[in-house]
């Protein structure tokens, strides 16, 4: 962790990660059955089947999500409404601490399963 991440009052209790958001949705995608990753442009892609669930281009992932989890997402930092619609959130943390990681792992998987359901019908 580098000085200028500390506050001014000393330590903080959350940790900033190592990894960056392009690895953490790697990641979660890797567990998860079915998820074709494009990454072949400027825009990496998570989809189930047709539904891009994911995006990510450069330091800003969004999350197709059910419209209450996004409602409720836009109230948290780091996050922005999205270009893509109402059901999209974007998100941008300057820095990935705990939070950040976890607000992000939470998202992907929610919008995966958001993905998923609308594949059964």
């Amino acid at each position: 962790m580098t000085d200028d991440l500390v506050p001014a009052g000393g330590a903080t209790d959350d940790a900033v990660s190592d990894l960056t958001l392009a690895d953490l949705m790697a990641e979660a995608a890797e567990d998860l059955a079915g998820v074709v990753t494009d990454a072949s442009g400027p825009v990496t892609t998570w989809a189930a089947g047709p539904s891009v669930f994911a995006t990510l281009e450069g330091g800003r992932a969004e999350f197709r999500l059910d419209t209450q989890v996004a409602a409720a997402a836009l109230r948290t930092p780091d996050t922005s409404s999205s270009a893509r619609g109402s059901d999209w959130i974007a998100f941008a943390p300057p820095v990935l601490d705990d939070h950040a990681v976890d607000r992000a792992e939470a998202w992907f998987l929610s919008a995966h399963r958001r993905a998923v359901a609308s594949l059964r019908g």
